[in-house]
């Protein structure tokens, strides 16, 4: 039987300034490699979310969706429910649509976790989270999982969080994980790093940066002159979509 335009199946990211993004060549190349010709990715580019209700009823194909900066927190009342752990974190990058609305889930956590992991020694007890956006959450709750303690460093630090000048030696050294959830580094704006006293880093140090283009950021460049083991989010990018895909097919 011929395909009809019913059945069409949309999936696409939702963000603000996303041209850059890897989902769309990702899932196109993943349709195309499952001989799903009638699959299509877009990228929705949102300058706010008040569009987000619209572009639904527009786009009656759609099936699921991934969100971006900077909407993963913003995204949450417009869904319907919210699986476990994005309820638990706070924050969501994958949306399914269901017969009984749309479903909110964090598949960072997953895509973060297994990237990580491998990289991990006993000299890794303490983190310091750079960023306080949505993906952070996602982060502060892997670690917790791992026994890994950390501290929340923001440029407007609130509550129990720091600010990047009180960033000293003895911070440095005894918290060993660096991970960037800033946009800071993404292209075109490579030279561009977190504020962070890089001087103090040693070998035994590791930095994980959830940006993946380009391949080495200048946070990352910084800390692999000085010995530190470092780390791109390719992998989780890749994981977490992996995982997205498998929620919109359950």
């Amino acid at each position: 039987m011929a395909k009809t335009k019913k059945d069409k199946s949309v999936f696409g990211l939702i963000g603000r300034n996303i041209s850059y993004s890897f989902s769309k060549t990702y899932f196109t190349n993943k349709f195309k490699a499952l001989n799903l010709p009638d699959y299509s990715y877009e990228n929705f580019d949102l300058p706010g979310l008040e569009e987000f209700h619209s572009l639904i009823k527009k786009n009656n194909t759609l099936r699921g969706l991934n969100v971006t900066i900077p909407y993963k927190e913003e995204i949450i009342p417009y869904l319907d429910s919210l699986d476990k752990n994005a309820r638990r974190i706070g924050a969501v990058n994958t949306i399914k649509f269901t017969k009984d609305g749309l479903i909110g889930y964090n598949t960072d956590v997953y895509g973060f976790k297994k990237s990580i992991q491998p990289f991990l020694t006993e000299s890794h007890k303490k983190a310091l989270i750079l960023g306080t956006g949505g993906a952070s959450k996602a982060i502060a709750f892997v670690l917790e999982e791992l026994g890994i303690s950390y501290q929340y460093v923001s440029r407007n630090p609130i509550g129990d969080q720091i600010g990047y000048s009180e960033l000293n030696k003895e911070i440095i050294v005894t918290h060993t994980i660096l991970i960037n959830c800033t946009p800071l580094g993404t292209f075109p704006n490579t030279e561009a790093k977190p504020d962070v006293p890089y001087e103090f880093l040693t070998s035994n140090h590791l930095l994980f940066d959830l940006i993946y283009n380009p391949e080495k950021t200048a946070f990352l460049l910084s800390g692999e002159q000085r010995g530190a083991t470092i780390c791109n989010g390719a992998k989780m990018l890749e994981l977490q979509a992996d995982k997205a895909w498998k929620i919109w097919n359950s």
